[in-house]
C-alpha cells in the first residue's frame, strides 16, 4: 500500500507562513505504510513564507490581490506528473487549502470563513480516479 500525503502533514515547513501542519494522528497511521510526500506549491517553486492565497471566484489569488492561479495550477500539473507512474492507493491531503482542501476551502474573503469545496489538487486527483481523504478525518 502506497499513500500520497501532503508534505506539511509530516512536519515539512512548506506552508505559506513558513510553518507546517504536523498531524500526529496521520503520522501514526502512516508509520507502517509506504508513503509519497508531496507539496504542489513547493514543486511550483513557491517559497516559504509566501502570501496567503485563497480561491476567489474559481481562481486562486493571494491576500494582496495578485492572481497566482497559473502558478498554483503549474504545481498541480507537476505533482500529477510526479505520481503518474506510482501505484497510489489513496491520498491524505491538508484541510482547507486552495490546493489540497478535500471538503472545505476558505471562501476567498481572507477572513477565515470556510465554504464547501475542494482545492485544485484534490479535485485533479479525484478527476484522475484517486481516492482522497481529508487530514481532519484522522
Amino acid at each position: 500500500m502506497k499513500i500520497l500525503v501532503s508534505s506539511c502533514l509530516l512536519g515539512y515547513n512548506c506552508k505559506y507562513n513558513g510553518g507546517n501542519n504536523l498531524n500526529p494522528k496521520v503520522v501514526n497511521y502512516l508509520k507502517d505504510k509506504e508513503i509519497m510526500e508531496i507539496c504542489p506549491e513547493i514543486m511550483a517553486g513557491m517559497g516559504t513564507p509566501r502570501a496567503c492565497a485563497e480561491m476567489v471566484a474559481g481562481k486562486i489569488r493571494d491576500e494582496n490581490g495578485a492572481d497566482v492561479d497559473a502558478l498554483y495550477r503549474k504545481g498541480v500539473a507537476l505533482a500529477l506528473r510526479a505520481i503518474k507512474d506510482e501505484e497510489i492507493d489513496f491520498a491524505i491531503l491538508q484541510s482547507r487549502s486552495p490546493t489540497c482542501g478535500v471538503k472545505t476551502i476558505y471562501d476567498g474573503s481572507f477572513t477565515g470563513k470556510l465554504v464547501a469545496g475542494q482545492g485544485i489538487f484534490a479535485q485533479a486527483l479525484r478527476d484522475a480516479g484517486y481516492r482522497v481523504m481529508d487530514a481532519g478525518d484522522f
